[in-house]
């Protein structure tokens, strides 16, 4: 489960029992308009890293949220686009902006599969994003915690909720299967 740093605790969403349907990975959840879990949520972001992975990138993969409804997914695209700044978060988060037609992701929740680093929590902070959620942590780089705690600095002008941990040992597996391939 998710350990919160930030913020109050997330409602979690009710899953009925009556009525089910499949989202990333298999897993089942209610069908009716609760709105996903981080864990279920996480799940998806997983999704968009094993895509990623299959066609040559580091699987970390990002879901943006707003208003209950998933508006954004991407994985890393920094290998097939030769841009450093092609980060599967920074990327979905520019898609969500496109979609809303607004930089201003005021109601808007990022769920990442690793740790965000300098940049991508940065754009977060810019883009006024509500909340944060990630799986592994990245003590190399990681901007939500580990090294750095960019969401909730004060002499910055916004700050955002930051969950860690969910899911955290299916995302650090995905990236440990990924580098050991590598070697």
């Amino acid at each position: 489960m998710g350990k919160l740093t930030v913020g109050s605790n997330p409602t979690p969403s009710a899953i009925s029992t009556s009525k089910r349907r499949v989202i990333g990975d298999g897993m089942e959840v209610a069908s009716d308009t609760s709105p996903l879990s981080d864990h279920e949520l996480m799940g998806l972001a997983i999704e968009e890293a094993r895509i990623g992975s299959e066609q040559g990138e580091v699987p970390i993969g990002a879901v943006v949220v707003v208003d209950g409804k998933v508006i954004a997914r991407r994985h890393n695209e920094r290998e097939q686009s030769q841009d450093p700044t092609s980060h599967a978060e920074l990327l979905a988060v520019r898609d969500a902006a496109a979609q809303l037609g607004s930089w201003r992701l005021e109601n808007a929740t990022v769920v990442v599969t690793l740790e965000p680093c300098a940049m991508c929590a940065g754009l977060m902070v810019n883009a006024r994003v509500a909340r944060v959620v990630f799986g592994a942590r990245s003590y190399e780089n990681g901007a939500c915690g580990s090294l750095y705690q960019l969401g909730s600095d004060p002499r910055l002008n916004h700050e955002f909720e930051t969950v860690s941990d969910v899911r955290a040992a299916e995302c650090s597996e995905l990236l440990s299967t990924y580098f050991a391939g590598l070697r």
